[in-house]
């Protein structure tokens, strides 16, 4: 008789099992509980466990942010988890930092309907995102702040994604993602910035002759020197797409250009894309350990879920646990490259 079926007893793991507690519970508490749950219940608890000890030890973490999660809601989380530090770097599209942006201008996304009249709705310079409205009008007071910053900027220097976010951010408030990166010197990093309303900002401002340009491969060799110089790695996914690939490529770099390290050493992933469609916003991270992406023992966790329903529980779930972590590392780019340092908590 197999061993994990009736009358075998060969596991040694938690039992299977969810239970309704008639005392108040915490949110920790109920998340912890669920990771002795099966199927994505499950997987949301392990997920936790994951996270909690990424920050238990020194370990840089790597966040990617697909998705229109910005406009759904989740920017005050992101920049929560920012400004505590519970990520250490952000790899973004560039629509989820615009929107943010708008939110820190006092551009506000308004809950509305997927039913909505949609020509209606163009008449009206409304834009929908799903059962997010936001005005079309607005969000060009966000494309010429964008310009505005542009043209101030050196036309003969070459810049990352990262030093022209930093600058965005400058003046924002601490509760957006922008804002928050910027006060506590955390990079953030567009691979895709051209592919979003902050390249049309820039657009606006190279028409007008200020041809500033953002050097993508300096993006590259700046995010790979950070998991060069990092005692250990981990990586927190919402969602997929280029962020997540921008992120796992750095080891590949490494391997080939640098000094590698054998992978990730942690990984999470909140995604509804389903693996066998064969795209990298489900694939698993057994099929990163087979490009070397990820290490093979390492802790690895993906809840198969909408991030909007399954992050912010786990968010809460990590504020009321605060877990100390021992150094936070801190990022000094130079003339001649990267220098990480750790400080201590």
């Amino acid at each position: 008789m197999h061993s994990g079926m009736r009358g075998g007893h060969a596991c040694d793991g938690d039992r299977i099992r969810t239970t309704l507690n008639v005392k108040d519970r915490s949110v920790a508490g109920l998340v912890n509980d669920m990771g002795r749950m099966g199927f994505q219940g499950g997987q949301l608890g392990e997920s936790l466990r994951v996270w909690k000890r990424m920050l238990e030890e020194e370990t840089t973490i790597f966040m990617g942010l697909a998705g229109a999660m910005v406009p759904a809601g989740m920017g005050e989380i992101i920049a929560y988890m920012i400004s505590h530090r519970m990520i250490d770097c952000l790899v973004s599209t560039g629509a989820n930092l615009f929107h943010d942006l708008c939110e820190g201008l006092g551009i506000v996304h308004y809950k509305g309907s997927a039913c909505a009249d949609d020509a209606y709705l163009n008449e009206c310079k409304i834009d929908r995102i799903y059962d997010v409205f936001v005005s079309e009008t607005e969000l060009h007071k966000a494309d010429n702040y964008i310009s505005d910053l542009v043209k101030m900027l050196d036309q003969n220097k070459r810049y990352s994604s990262r030093e022209i976010v930093a600058m965005l951010g400058k003046e924002l408030p601490e509760k957006t993602i922008l804002g928050a990166a910027a006060k506590g010197g955390v990079p953030i990093f567009v691979p895709a910035l051209g592919d979003s309303s902050i390249g049309i900002g820039m657009v606006m401002a190279y028409r007008e002759g200020c041809k500033v340009m953002v050097d993508q491969i300096k993006d590259v060799d700046e995010i790979t020197a950070m998991v060069e110089e990092s005692k250990q790695t981990g990586v927190v996914y919402i969602g997929g797409g280029v962020p997540k690939n921008f992120i796992q490529q750095t080891e590949v770099i490494a391997e080939l250009v640098g000094k590698y390290s054998g992978g990730h050493s942690y990984a999470i992933q909140y995604t509804s894309d389903a693996p066998h469609f064969g795209g990298l916003s489900g694939c698993t991270f057994s099929e990163a350990v087979s490009w070397g992406k990820v290490r093979k023992e390492a802790r690895m966790v993906q809840v198969f879920s909408d991030a909007t329903v399954s992050f912010p529980i786990v968010a809460q779930a990590l504020k009321e646990l605060d877990p100390k972590r021992p150094s936070i590392p801190v990022f000094d780019w130079t003339t001649m490259g990267l220098k990480l340092s750790y400080e201590k908590r």
